[in-house]
């Protein structure tokens, strides 16, 4: 990102280059293992990346928000006069409802004057979404001194996401945004939301993010029905014992699922979330001991349970993981995000990440007819003013 052309862009679109706007960035993430466990109380294991949202953000002595993005061809502006409702499919609903959720705490901002740039693929499954509202969130702190905690911002900006934008999203991506640190994962069990930045030392390995371009919106997907299905195994197993989350039950516990659920498809949906919470256990406890080969088998294993037990993978993400598995110096690769398209992680030994790229290009190519893109991120810090 050349940020003094980001600063002319900025001063293009509004003018008055006396006055300087502030920079903030917030990043986006991947998650490294740990999938569809968050809105089920469970454990997850995300970083931040050095990929994400810069914004600039000036106050204007006018009632007037005005909203652009040099993403795309998209200018909107709207009056403050109260909370505001949802515009549609807009862009600008990210950020709508994060300011909603400071006008409910009484930090009402004045008219300003927003500039947005993303360099996180959209639609890839690496959070953009709370990767604007959190870079929302820590400019409007800022600027209108809110005073509100890291976790505080992190909580508003999942709120805007499920009752604003309507995606009944987990708190992982916002959480991961506000408390990345670099070069370290963070352990976060996402009932009590305490967590763990774990150092993340891939020695002779590099971290590679495959692209299916495969679109696919998250609130068309398959998400909420999978959260349906999760709720209803809890209700079920009441019979067992009252769990308020399916992360309250341990691997050891999986055998009794069918007892007390008739569905076979609750059942699976269930054992997915329970051995999953078990993966990332462990993979923290290897990361600490350095054990990247089995951290790697780890992954593979969730890919594997979130292929057969949660049906959330696909054709493309399939490709991608099980051709990439038969290519030299792979530790581990599985699909990241809530599926059905976005992306893989992989950890593969640095001397043949040129290879894997290029080999799993073609075959994904030819299996598939779409193109893949491929990403050499580096685990980055949370969101903040820069």
């Amino acid at each position: 990102m050349d940020i003094s052309k980001f600063y002319d862009k900025f001063f293009e679109k509004y003018g008055n280059r006396n006055e300087e706007p502030v920079l903030f960035f917030s990043p986006g993430r991947v998650n490294l293992i740990g999938e569809h466990t968050d809105y089920n109380g469970g454990y997850v294991f995300p970083c931040a990346l050095n990929y994400g949202t810069y914004l600039l953000a000036r106050q204007i002595k006018s009632n007037i928000l005005r909203f652009s993005t040099l993403n795309f061809n998209s200018d909107e502006e709207t009056n403050i006069k109260g909370l505001f409702v949802n515009t549609g499919k807009k862009w600008i609903n990210y950020p709508l409802g994060v300011i909603n959720e400071f006008i409910k705490k009484n930090i009402k901002p004045g008219g300003m004057e927003l500039l947005y740039y993303g360099d996180v693929p959209n639609g890839a499954g690496l959070s953009s979404s709370a990767s604007i509202e959190m870079v929302t969130a820590v400019a409007l702190n800022d600027i209108y001194n809110g005073g509100l905690s890291i976790l505080d911002l992190v909580k508003m900006s999942q709120k805007a996401e499920n009752e604003f934008v309507g995606m009944n999203c987990g708190i992982m991506d916002q959480f991961a945004a506000g408390f990345g640190k670099k070069d370290h994962a963070i352990f976060v069990n996402c009932d009590t939301l305490s967590y763990e930045n774990i150092p993340v030392q891939l020695g002779d390995c590099s971290l590679i993010i495959t692209n299916t371009n495969k679109r696919r919106g998250l609130t068309d997907s398959k998400y909420n029905e999978r959260r349906a299905e999760c709720d209803k195994a809890v209700e079920l197993l009441h019979a067992y014992k009252p769990v308020r989350n399916l992360s309250e039950l341990n691997t050891d516990e999986i055998n009794v699922l069918a007892k007390y659920i008739k569905d076979p498809v609750v059942v699976q949906r269930a054992a997915h979330v329970i051995s999953e919470n078990g993966r990332v256990l462990e993979a923290v406890k290897v990361l600490k001991d350095n054990n990247i080969e089995r951290f790697g088998e780890l992954m593979n294993e969730s890919h594997d349970s979130l292929k057969n037990d949660y049906e959330v993978t696909g054709a493309e993400l399939d490709t991608l993981v099980y051709e990439g598995r038969k290519l030299p110096g792979v530790i581990g690769t599985r699909m990241t995000g809530a599926g059905f398209g976005g992306c893989t992680v992989s950890i593969v030994r640095t001397k043949d990440s040129a290879q894997f790229m290029k080999e799993l290009s073609a075959v994904y190519t030819k299996m598939t007819g779409l193109k893949a893109d491929f990403y050499q991120p580096e685990i980055g810090n949370g969101a903040g003013r820069l």
